[in-house]
């Protein structure tokens, strides 16, 4: 059989992206692997992320080793798919030739004939997974209508557009079939979803169904826009036993001045009010929230609102990034940079140092609680899996002790021994 290694870079979307596109080559005589460092497969696909600077690097760093391989005579053909491709495709080409193809994010059915492979848009739901069986990112919508001033990802990835309700059901009774027990459920902003095809948000229609799927059993949501946050999605997470009590929410910043210049259409009353709409309601939520320190205008004042927000609000998981300026984007185009880039990585640091101790203290309180756990796998004499509360790559994750052999992608109750900053040891209870 033909080999070609699928190398993916950046985001989940990314992710499920790629097992879409090695299932169609699967089906048309290639062997996929993914993610090899090594020259073993005569075709390498490079599927790119263009979102920040530090990402932009690791995908041109990537395809340049790959590029050095295929001059080497290591592999036969290369090519790169994805954001970076999308956004640079021209200069790209002039600076890297020995690239075979460049295909954009919108492109994937290119790709998949450009290999000599009929695209077949009627198999899109099926996949090759990447992720550990048990778990899945289930991608319900491309693109975004949002105009945040410091996101190049509409210009990107288009204006939104979201998958049919019967057709991300079916897509999930597959994944199911075939074992998967966690689903993620993934957009750019999927509170959004159904807005163009329906006429109105079907977020919580689309989550109530697929609850209703035999053997999947937890489901995981992320991505939420805050502004006019579905009332729907808010009694779906406290009502139904297969939602996580967990949502990926960034929020960016708390000041109104911020808030404006970013171009949230959110204020901080409004962000206030939803914090405690979800913790009054969704009793022991976990939020996931992300913060973006240095975006031009950013005051010494709005940073020291931003850190008193942070302290006083106690956010379940946080993650800081730094103020990135891409070209395309209202900040980068119409606003001065005026934070010192030395001045951005301090904040960083200060912000995670108060998310640092909140972690552990919030770890520290675990334990001796009985949590639930699925197995993500085995690494050295610990079996490492995650609570409801801790979403694959990003959050926290329970070192267990087990003299019993556990199984990978099962469910177990574990009694927390001790803690650290971001991470739990346990014992199965």
């Amino acid at each position: 059989m033909k080999r070609i290694n699928i190398v993916t870079l950046g985001c989940s979307k990314n992710i499920a992206d790629s097992e879409h596109i090695a299932f169609q080559l699967a089906e048309g005589g290639y062997e996929v692997i993914f993610d090899s460092n090594d020259t073993d497969a005569g075709t390498v696909i490079v599927n790119t992320c263009g979102f920040i600077a530090d990402a932009k690097e690791e995908s041109i760093e990537t395809i340049l080793e790959f590029a050095d391989a295929k001059n080497r005579g290591l592999i036969e053909r290369l090519f790169v798919i994805g954001c970076l491709s999308q956004r640079y495709r021209e200069e790209l080409h002039k600076e890297i030739p020995e690239v075979d193809g460049y295909f954009g994010a919108r492109d994937m059915s290119e790709v998949i004939r450009a290999l000599d492979v009929e695209y077949r848009p009627e198999k899109w739901c099926e996949r090759l997974q990447i992720t550990p069986k048990h778990y899945a990112y289930l991608k319900i919508s491309e693109g975004c209508n949002r105009n945040c001033s410091y996101c190049i990802i509409p210009h990107i990835r288009g204006s939104h557009k979201s998958l049919p309700v019967e057709e991300l059901v079916r897509e999930a009774e597959m994944l199911a079939f075939k074992g998967v027990k966690e689903l993620i459920v993934i957009a750019q902003e999927t509170t959004f979803y159904g807005m163009d095809l329906y006429g109105e948000r079907r977020l919580g229609e689309l989550l109530e169904r697929l609850c209703q799927i035999n053997g999947i059993e937890w489901i995981r949501l992320h991505y939420a826009y805050p502004a006019n946050f579905p009332d729907d999605v808010i009694k779906i997470l406290a009502n139904e036993p297969k939602m996580c009590k967990y949502l990926d929410i960034p929020l960016q910043h708390i000041s109104d001045n911020q808030l404006s210049l970013m171009r949230r259409n959110i204020t901080r009353e409004q962000t206030l009010d939803l914090i405690e709409r979800l913790r009054r309601e969704v009793p022991c939520i976990a939020i996931r929230t992300t913060m973006l320190v240095g975006h031009p205008g950013e005051t010494e004042k709005d940073f020291e609102e931003l850190k008193q927000f942070v302290a006083d609000i106690e956010f379940e998981r946080l993650g800081v990034f730094i103020y990135s300026p891409e070209e395309g984007t209202y900040s980068a185009d119409r606003m001065e940079d005026d934070v010192p880039e030395m001045v951005r990585h301090e904040r960083e640091k200060e912000l995670m140092l108060i998310q640092r101790g909140i972690s552990s203290r919030r770890n520290l309180s675990l334990t001796g609680t009985v949590q639930r756990v699925i197995i993500d796998c085995r690494e050295g004499s610990y079996y490492l899996g995650r609570t409801q509360y801790d979403s694959p790559e990003v959050d926290n994750q329970v070192y267990i002790s087990s003299p019993k052999r556990l199984q990978k992608g099962s469910f177990y109750d574990v009694r927390i021994t001790s803690a650290d900053d971001y991470d739990l040891y346990a014992v199965l209870n």
